[in-house]
């Protein structure tokens, strides 16, 4: 056994040592490998910073009421009247209150509105979201970053991080035009990265009045009382008359968002990752068969002065896949440079642009290091076997 693992580790000094010999052929399998790591890895950190920039704007500790049986903003319409018996309502519904003795809800709306972005003149559909003036306290994360927060009835408009720094005319003091009217743009949010960074938040009665919608609301955003809220908020919803009412909690409203579009992603991603994977496979086949080729006098020699089919076998096996490693740290790092942290957008909630930052987390390099390992393992596989069934003789006769 001593003698077996001596051979073994001297074949695979003499394989790694012969590299610069095979320097560009060998680089060719880095480099095929490394390409397939960095497009996976583009495509699971597109899907997780999708993920992060929704999942971060819920919190379980907010409750989201939609009407007409619907789990999303889009096509839900909550009655007033129901608006009415919420806030009249003195028994406990699961809904906590606020500083001025009612409950702490916020109606909202939601517009699509058409900006053109100074840099391209591409036309982009962003959110306005119209809601109370305790709208902005039901985001947790949320904090006015420059200037102040809208004035109940103005046409004043509060805009997030993403859109002020993509869009040029979103600066404090400027106005601008959304719709058929001009808004005043009195301050700048952030919310931790989070989707409600790609929305403008104005006056709810305001949004109303410009776009026509007057009496309209999509959805109530409550904060619940303490952990069963909830549950208990939903029974009393279920005993209202009309049309269902819809109570879920802030967290899996974008949650269920993100899944879906996160989903469609990968979906994308990873049969193009597999068939480039394939492709690579067959590049690191050619790889080692040539590395077999080149270095058969060298095999046969040794095979002739004692060394086993293991040695031959495991050293070949060892240089694909020491190969491949290379490959796989080369693409982390080239996906991790090129993408991590880099903007993106697409279509969010209510069909409108939702903007977000790429994220090349550990398990999205692990999950494309393993792809881009396999390659090494399946492509030297047959050219190891190869190796072991080199024909001696001929090999040395090819020599003279």
């Amino acid at each position: 056994m001593s003698s077996t693992l001596k051979q073994i580790f001297l074949m695979i000094r003499v394989n790694l040592g012969s590299l610069p010999r095979r320097l560009w052929i060998s680089a060719s399998m880095v480099l095929s490998v490394a390409l397939v790591v960095a497009v996976l890895a583009g495509f699971l950190a597109m899907a997780r910073g999708f993920e992060a920039a929704l999942q971060g704007a819920g919190s379980p500790g907010i409750a989201v009421i939609l009407g007409g049986g619907t789990n999303q903003e889009t096509g839900s319409d909550v009655p007033a009247e129901t608006i009415r018996s919420l806030a009249a309502t003195t028994g406990e519904i699961g809904v906590a209150g606020n500083a001025a003795g009612g409950l702490a809800l916020s109606r909202e709306i939601v517009v699509a509105v058409d900006v053109v972005r100074a840099s391209d003149s591409a036309e982009q559909t962003l959110s306005l979201r119209g809601m109370d003036a305790g709208g902005p306290g039901l985001r947790e994360r949320a904090a006015i970053s420059a200037g102040r927060l809208f004035s109940p009835g103005a046409r004043e408009i509060v805009v997030g991080a993403r859109i002020a720094d993509e869009f040029s005319g979103f600066a404090v003091g400027d106005k601008v035009r959304l719709g058929a009217v001009d808004w005043t743009v009195v301050g700048h949010f952030t919310s931790g990265g989070s989707a409600f960074e790609s929305e403008i938040w104005a006056d709810l009665e305001a949004v109303q009045s410009a776009f026509d919608r007057q009496g309209q609301v999509q959805s109530l955003r409550v904060r619940l009382d303490g952990a069963g809220g909830l549950s208990v908020l939903q029974e009393h919803l279920s005993a209202f008359p009309g049309a269902p009412l819809t109570a879920l909690s802030e967290a899996d409203l974008y949650v269920a968002q993100s899944e879906r579009t996160a989903s469609l992603i990968r979906l994308f991603g990873w049969p193009l990752a597999l068939l480039m994977a394939v492709g690579a496979t067959a590049g690191a086949l050619n790889t080692m068969m040539s590395s077999v080729s080149d270095r058969a006098i060298e095999i046969a020699t040794l095979r002739l002065l004692g060394f086993s089919r293991l040695p031959a076998f495991t050293a070949t096996w060892v240089e694909a896949v020491a190969l491949s490693i290379s490959g796989v740290a080369l693409g982390i790092l080239a996906s991790w440079l090129a993408f991590n942290g880099w903007q993106a957008s697409t279509m969010g909630a209510n069909n409108t642009k939702m903007a977000f930052q790429l994220d090349v987390t550990t398990d999205v390099a692990l999950t494309a290091g393993l792809l881009g390992l396999a390659i090494g393992i399946i492509g030297g596989a047959l050219p190891a076997l190869a190796a072991t069934r080199l024909p001696l003789t001929s090999a040395l006769r090819a020599r003279g």
